[in-house]
Formats: structure tokens, sequence, C-alpha cells
């Protein structure tokens, strides 16, 4: 039995989506206005808060999707099934730009490639009975792990975290303390989860570096990637991953305190009230989280205890008043461009992942140097929309916002249809 949705929680989570869309597709990743490129290291920019918000909501949606609390071993099946699901996903778009079969090349290569990927989404998504879930979901499990391991040429370095890897694992864990622990229990793991990362970080020595440190590649979360995980992790840094093993245990936390928020939510008592206890815990959150930042900086690579405290602080005010707005007071004519990207968010998680990566994948020929090719998708904004800006950034912006506009006419005819793709 699942409880109505509610109509705030979806126009949040299709605001993050429609956020995640914008930073994820830039024109050009050299002409990206601050607030939407990631920081550096410490701090936190609009874009950081993209990732904690959606596994915010994703903790929050668990109360209202589980309102009853029942657990037996058709219930973990289906947790670990849709876990599984979420998991490969991520995965796949890793694997997608890798895979080589009968020796073709270009556009032959990137069909095979397409049939592939429009087979793992439906195979993943599918409305299918339980039992054809779960063969599929452990199948491409199991293909995709044997595949990253099996140190064929173009799989050997498959990274294997990701956001919704992430994602995957925050919701196996969350799900089952929600249905088998109360209130209290809840709030206990989140503290020890919290305290026991900010200890392992700040006092146990890293092998080959020396001190407890929270710098780039020499902290002890770094160490453990690069020792379990050597050769599958995140390309840019080769030996730490943001989406690391460690780290993922106060992504945990945030998924939990998005939990705690979903069960206030679900308080018979009246709304106002729920606007009061919400409101405060989100500027408590907050501040503790600036506190904290003072001894354990926030930092979204790290996913510091500081960094969960602040955006879960962010995330429970906007939702909060989302909620005071729509839910309460009734003011939701408004939602429906957030409520397209809300109800669908999977099919846009990993569609977004694939598109960028055909468009690189396809090569014409370059107008300006004889001989010479480029990506279709730098050819569309490089000749397309950047020849109508004098900034770089603006019309970098604006092929963000066309791709962001491309998507929410696909999304706008799924609503319309009532097509909603679930894991």
């Amino acid at each position: 039995m699942t409880k109505k949705r509610l109509t705030s929680l979806d126009v949040f989570r299709g605001f993050t989506i429609f956020l995640m869309t914008i930073v994820n597709n830039p024109g050009s990743w050299s002409s990206i206005y601050p607030p939407l490129e990631h920081a550096e290291w410490n701090g936190c920019t609009p874009t950081d808060l993209v990732f904690p918000f959606f596994v915010f909501i994703m903790g929050t949606a668990i109360p209202f999707a589980m309102p009853v609390k029942h657990f037996d071993g058709s219930v973990f099946n289906k947790i670990l099934v849709r876990s599984l699901r979420i998991f490969c996903l991520g995965l796949f778009l890793s694997v997608f730009s890798r895979i080589h079969l009968f020796g073709l090349e270009g556009i032959p290569l990137l069909g095979v490639r397409l049939v592939i990927a429009f087979a793992v989404a439906y195979a993943l998504l599918g409305n299918f009975s339980m039992k054809v879930k779960t063969y599929l979901a452990v199948g491409i499990f199991l293909i995709l792990i044997a595949l990253s391991f099996s140190g064929l040429e173009h799989f050997e370095d498959t990274r294997i975290p990701g956001v919704l890897q992430r994602i995957a694992i925050v919701y196996f864990f969350t799900s089952i303390l929600y249905l088998k622990t109360n209130l209290k229990t809840q709030l206990l793991v989140l503290a020890t989860l919290l305290i026991g990362y900010w200890l392992l970080m700040a006092f146990v020595p890293v092998p080959g570096f020396g001190p407890a440190n929270f710098e780039k590649g020499t902290n002890l979360a770094a160490w453990i990637d690069d020792t379990l995980l050597n050769g599958h992790l995140w390309a840019s840094s080769k030996t730490w991953d943001p989406e690391g093993i460690l780290s993922t245990l106060p992504a945990i936390g945030t998924g939990i305190l998005g939990m705690y928020i979903g069960q206030l939510l679900n308080l018979s008592i009246e709304k106002i009230e729920i606007v009061k206890k919400t409101a405060i815990t989100g500027i408590v959150l907050l501040i503790g989280g600036l506190l904290w930042n003072i001894i354990f900086p926030i930092n979204k690579s790290l996913w510091t205890c500081s960094y969960v405290l602040y955006t879960a602080g962010i995330a429970i005010i906007l939702l909060t008043l989302l909620y005071f707005i729509i839910d309460v007071k009734g003011y939701n004519k408004w939602t429906k461009l957030f409520l397209i990207w809300g109800v669908n968010p999977m099919i846009v998680f990993f569609f977004s992942g694939i598109i960028p990566r055909v468009l690189s994948a396809i090569k014409v020929a370059d107008p300006e140097i004889a001989g010479e090719e480029i990506s279709f998708q730098t050819s569309i904004y490089k000749h397309g929309i950047a020849t109508w800006f004098e900034n770089p950034l603006n019309a970098s912006l604006a092929y963000a916002l066309l791709y962001a506009t491309f998507w929410c006419f696909i999304l706008w005819i799924f609503y319309k249809k009532k097509l909603i793709f679930k894991v």
C-alpha cells in the first residue's frame, strides 16, 4: 500500500533533476558561470547541492512508499532488486562507450551501443513481474561486473562507483533501516555514522601518506578507494573517487535525514505544525553544518559530516517552503514544469547520460580546419549556438538551457500520456 504522492516532494525532485541537467550539460566545460561549477575542493556551490538533494529526496520518499512497516523475504527482495536496478543503470553509463563488437567502428558501432542501451533501459525500467525483474537485475549486474573485472582491453578500467551506484546503496540500507527500526534507533545510527566517519578521517593515519588529513588524494577515503578499487575509479583522479567506498557511509546519513523528514511529513497532526517542526530541524542542521565545518570542512568529494548537515539543512528549508506553498496554501498552478521532471527522474538520469556520449561519438567535418573532424556536440555548440553570443559564458549556458528544453518536451509527452518509468 502506498500513500498519495506529495506534490511538494515531486516538485522538489523535479527542480533538482532540472538543475542537474543544466549543470551537467554546458556547451563548453571551459565556459561555465561559477555557481554552475563544483567547488574546487572545500566549500559548496549551488551545483554541489544537487547530489545530496537527490539522496535526501530519495530518503524522504521512503515513508511515503512504505507507510505500513512490514519486512519479510518478499519485501527484502523488492528492495534488493530496486537497488540493483538503480546500480546497474549507473554502471552501464560507465560501460556504454566501451562496448566493441565484431570490429565495428563509427556509426555502425554507435548503433549497436544504442540498441544495447535501450534494451538495458527496458530491462531495468520495464514493468515486469517481480520474478522477471529479479532475474533481469541480477543477470545484468553479474554481466556488468564480470566485464568490468574481466581484464578485457576495453573494460579493464571501467569505473565502478558513480552517482546512481551511490544512490542505490543508500536506498538499500535506508529502506531496511526504516522498516526494521524505530525513529530513535534511526537517529542513533545517523549519529554513529557521522561521528564514526569523522573519527576515521580525522585521526586514523593514512598508510603511505602519514597523518590523517582531509586533502585531495592523500586522505583515508582515497587510500581505501585506491586499495580496493584500483583501476576502477574516476578517470579524472584515477587514485580516488568522489563517490568512493568510505564516503558512502555519511551519504547514508543524508538518506536517513531525508527519511526522518519523510516521517515528520507523515505525522497525523496539523500541517502548520509539521511546517514548524521541519523548519526548525532545517535551521538547526544548517547551523550545525556550519559549526562542524570549522574542524571538518564542507566538502562534496569527501561527503564530510559538515556537508551532510549543511546540505540537508538547506534541503529541509526548501522542502518546507514548497510544502507550505503547495500542500498547505494550495498554490500549485505553477508546479507543472517541475512535476514533469519530478515523476520521471530515472529516465532523465539514464538517457541524459547516454545522449552526450552519443553526440560526442558522432564525428563531423570541422568547417574551420580542412581535413579535421569534431564531435557533433561541439559542432552544434561552436558553429550554431556560440555564434549568437559575444560572451562564451552566456553561449555555454544557452546550450544547457536548450538541452533542458528538449527534455521538457520529452517529459511533457510522457506526463500527458501518463508514462512513468520506475525502477
